[in-house]
């Protein structure tokens, strides 16, 4: 059968055909190469907007089971993390129950609590996975940083912050991404250097800033010592690129280990 559009010549010719014997000479000529550039160019932008249109379908499409894994990831972590992340709440508020000793009881109850906090933000993350959401994520340097310190130092980490520059000037994107580096190299000294001394440095420019997260080498190790996998800094290795900022990290000479980031201060958002 015959498609429409491959008439459109042959009727396009004929038409003009007649149209060049009632014209004056030369007329005709001029007239047909015009109308053939004519449809010759509306076609190609047809099939122009034919394929961009097909490749926004593509890109729908791949949207769709984008969201769908999302979802899908979201249901897994609630049913696996919170669980256990409720088990650590129960169990640290029966142990300040039981306990007789003050310290014990209070070691129990900030056990708990920090399982508390971590439940609600784990059901904001995965609020924020299952609706595709932007997460309205708080300020977090330079309050919740130190926060982040004096928690560690609870714990018995000999741990110091000193901050330079003025970190108002810091954009919110950069601020979350150096907590996630403090947050992610506290939890590495914990696992892999427990008691170590550790520094911290944030350095805020008119145009960069950075963070040095350096331990010493730990005084015993961890029985048994839990293998370094480097997904965790792989991970905020890839973070920190996101917003156009460098992430080296490794031993040092001395056997400790340290976290250098570098970011731009500012990063549109």
């Amino acid at each position: 059968m015959t498609r429409a559009e491959d008439l459109v010549p042959v009727l396009l010719v004929a038409a003009l055909d007649t149209w060049r014997e009632s014209w004056p000479l030369g007329l005709g000529g001029v007239a047909v190469a015009g109308l053939t550039g004519l449809y010759l160019q509306t076609r190609r932008r047809l099939a122009q907007s034919l394929t961009a249109r097909a490749e926004l379908e593509r890109e729908l499409l791949a949207e769709r089971a984008r969201a769908d894994e999302r979802t899908r990831l979201a249901a897994e972590m609630h049913d696996v993390v919170t669980h256990r992340l409720n088990l650590m709440v129960l169990h640290a508020g029966a142990l300040r129950m039981a306990a007789k000793d003050d310290g014990v009881r209070e070691a129990s109850e900030e056990l708990r609590t920090a399982g508390r906090q971590a439940l609600t933000e784990m059901r904001d993350l995965v609020g924020v996975l299952r609706s595709g959401r932007a997460a309205r994520i708080p300020d977090v340097l330079p309050d919740r940083l130190s926060s982040l310190v004096a928690d560690s130092a609870a714990t018995g980490l000999e741990i110091t912050l000193t901050e330079h520059g003025n970190a108002d000037i810091v954009s919110p994107a950069v601020r979350r991404t150096m907590y996630r580096v403090v947050q992610e190299s506290l939890t590495n000294v914990h696992k892999h250097a427990p008691g170590a001394q550790t520094e911290i440095t944030i350095h805020c420019g008119p145009s960069t800033v950075r963070a040095v997260i350096r331990n010493a080498a730990p005084a015993s190790t961890p029985d048994p010592a839990p293998p370094r996998s480097g997904k965790g800094l792989l991970g905020l290795r890839g973070r920190v690129e996101m917003v156009g900022g460098t992430l080296t990290a490794g031993p040092t000479d001395d056997g400790g280990y340290e976290v250098d980031a570098v970011l731009p201060a500012f990063v549109p958002t």
